[in-house]
């Protein structure tokens, strides 16, 4: 199941991450940022052609993705540009949720999209394994060497063959903060977990309590253990856990809910308590951190860079009322957890071949990155495409983990364990938030539906 955060936005540790990030993610207004003319504006006429495509005149292709809204109107922009192009006629198909169900009766019934954003590495291997998939053509392949670290390239494939192009990326290691109530309490920007306790402390003695958490999501809860696990276990044992190749019983997983613990058990530091974080959902996490002048609901509300999109339906300004710090080292480096949507070809054809060769490129992403709320692991974006400073940190930050980030673990999960509501890790975490002294009885839980889902005993 594709987790509410990617539908909203559409969803590695290293010093050197941290490093940019601290000192960058002290913004200024969402105004614009540097004043680059073409930064806010539409459509593909300003992007300059780095790849070579073929002429489609004739030609017709359909792209399906459950993105709605703006987002959609985005990306038929990106498509517009190809049109421009090639003279291929392309028709954009709204899918819904799961994509692989939709999918799966549009092949059924003989009309396969030629081309489909997967939202997990998990759907890709599912389109590969089902022998829907095709793998992409060398042209595609060359714009992907040259334009992505080997992370993104190796979350693509499948057996070692490259099947996707990850078009669309979500930094999820982020703190968005209200800058005013921070301001008010004295309390500084951490870079350590201790240093988010510091000034969670200073927030509560102001008079705010320190966190929104929007629990009715268990997704949200997959993300916040994810950043946890990842700074304090390493990226070894994340992988393995991710795999089930140890099991949620073991002492690295304890540490984490421990740690989780000390703000999700902390009486008054979570908006609403447990009971009132479990019946907020993502959106309004958001929107009451921010909202309700120098008396919020919260001072921080941890989630990925599309938190943007739910300020934004407040009165507060992006980079000077709604600030933003990378998630802090819990242990000797800061996390970067990512999500993506990756272009999967379903029909292969010289224009499918093409329009994956498209999104592989510098040109497409950046017609999107001048729209806004969009974040492209492509590291050939020119900075100045993003509109705002805000932005453009968050991207360089992603860019600047190179292969050191690591894809959301509950994405990479069977979906009856990390993408159920009511199920598997979200209704386990969900639990452990309502009741944070039951460490044990959590592991335990989550190992049952682990080994369950995976068919495997860790």
């Amino acid at each position: 199941m594709r987790k509410p955060s990617d539908t909203i936005r559409g969803h590695r540790a290293g010093a050197a991450l941290a490093a940019l990030v601290a000192g960058a993610l002290t913004l200024t207004a969402c105004s614009g940022g540097d004043g680059k003319k073409d930064a806010d504006e539409g459509g593909g006429g300003a992007t300059a052609s780095t790849v070579t495509l073929p002429k489609l005149n004739g030609t017709e292709l359909e792209v399906a993705a459950v993105w709605t809204g703006t987002e959609q109107a985005n990306f038929k922009k990106v498509l517009a540009e190809f049109e421009k192009r090639t003279g291929a006629k392309v028709t954009f198909v709204p899918a819904q949720d799961p994509i692989i169900n939709f999918l799966g009766s549009k092949i059924a019934g003989g009309q396969p999209p030629d081309v489909a954003l997967l939202p997990q590495p998990g759907a890709i291997k599912q389109a590969v394994d089902k022998k829907w998939a095709k793998p992409l053509g060398p042209e595609a392949v060359k714009e992907l060497s040259k334009n992505y670290s080997q992370g993104w390239q190796d979350i693509g494939k499948v057996g070692g063959k490259p099947y996707g192009v990850y078009y669309k990326a979500a930094n999820k290691s982020l703190i968005w903060y209200n800058a005013p109530v921070f301001e008010n309490a004295g309390a500084k920007e951490p870079k350590t977990w201790a240093e988010l306790l510091t000034a969670a402390q200073a927030v509560y003695d102001s008079g705010v309590t320190p966190f929104s958490v929007g629990g009715a999501d268990g997704w949200t809860l997959t993300d916040w253990f994810e950043n946890v696990y990842l700074s304090q276990a390493g990226p070894e044992k994340y992988d393995q856990l991710a795999k089930h190749e140890i099991k949620w019983t073991d002492p690295s997983v304890k540490q984490a809910l421990t740690t989780l613990a000390q703000i999700w058990g902390k009486k008054d530091y979570v908006a609403g308590g447990a009971d009132g974080a479990l019946q907020t959902e993502f959106p309004a996490s958001v929107t009451q951190t921010f909202t309700g002048g120098d008396q919020p609901k919260a001072a921080m509300v941890y989630e990925g860079d599309f938190a943007q999109v739910n300020i934004g339906e407040t009165k507060a300004k992006v980079g000077a009322d709604a600030k933003v710090f990378p998630f802090p080292s819990v242990g000797s480096t800061a996390p970067v957890v990512s999500g993506g949507d990756a272009a999967v070809i379903l029909k292969d054809s010289k224009g499918a071949q093409a329009l994956a060769t498209f999104l592989a490129s510098p040109d497409a992403a950046t017609v999107q990155a001048k729209l806004g709320g969009y974040l492209s692991p492509n590291k050939n974006v020119p900075d100045s495409a993003y509109p705002n400073e805000t932005q453009r940190t968050i991207a360089k930050a992603l860019i600047k983990s190179g292969d050191n980030f690591r894809f959301d673990m509950s994405d990479q999960a069977p979906q009856a364990f990390g993408g159920t509501p009511g199920k598997g890790e979200w209704k386990d975490l969900q639990d452990f938030l309502k009741n944070p002294k039951d460490v044990a009885g959590t592991q335990a839980r989550l190992e049952k539906d682990a080994a369950a889902a995976y068919g495997n005993g860790g």
